[in-house]
């Protein structure tokens, strides 16, 4: 009887001297892992970035990749590209041309305002043995930043000179994009158009339009 009652006590007494020790294990068990958030390799990285309001590809840092460019200052460039000629004398005519370009611009901020004076060359036939050989430009163009880019619409006077009809005014007017490749440095493409009308009183209205690409040294 007694051994029994022993018994009986020993396996009473263990589970309640086992629950202290079980109760400790669980309460310095290591706690799960956490996580840190997934990087952002979305185009728009970086929450606390500001916004350009522009939809431009961003670093980790919120910046635009290439950076800005300050547009102010002084330029010389060349240009290259084709001349389309129309006149009441003569059927159309296109010719390949070239020339070069000096001017100032002014970086407001967004916007940039500038002048130039340009000269080309060319040899499209606006009239019975007569070709347009040259072209003066006195240019006001400006427009909007958009990085390291500016779109610009372009206006002003122009002077034609022709091989045997003299030379005349008239006015331009269109646009280009322009990129700058460096402080230095910037490329572009550029589209006007020329209207020259009653050329020097001959009653002959000539329409010229060029294509050219441009490339400019900023100093």
């Amino acid at each position: 009887m007694r051994s029994t009652t022993l018994a009986f006590v020993a396996a009473t007494a263990l589970p309640l001297a086992a629950a202290p020790a079980l109760a400790q294990g669980t309460d310095t068990a290591a706690p799960p892992p956490v996580f840190g958030t997934q990087p952002d390799l979305s185009f728009d990285a970086g929450a606390s970035a500001p916004a350009t309001g522009r939809g431009s590809i961003l670093s980790s840092q919120g910046t635009a990749i290439g950076g800005s460019a300050d547009w102010t200052g002084f330029y010389v460039g060349g240009q290259l590209g084709y001349g389309f000629a129309d006149s009441d004398l003569t059927s159309s005519d296109e010719s390949f041309m070239g020339g070069v370009t000096l001017g100032y611009d002014r970086d407001f901020g967004n916007w940039v305002l500038g002048g130039a004076l340009d000269y080309d060359f060319a040899d499209a036939n606006v009239a019975p043995g007569t070709d347009l050989e040259e072209v003066f430009r006195l240019k006001v163009r400006g427009g909007p930043k958009i990085d390291r880019g500016l779109i610009y619409g372009a206006a002003g006077w122009a002077n034609a000179d022709t091989s045997n009809l003299g030379d005349d005014d008239g006015w331009f007017i269109g646009g280009g994009y322009e990129y700058m490749v460096s402080d230095q440095f910037s490329v572009g493409g550029e589209v006007l158009y020329h209207q020259f009308d009653s050329f020097n009183g001959t009653g002959n209205d000539i329409d010229f339009t060029t294509l050219q690409v441009r490339a400019t040294f900023r100093f």
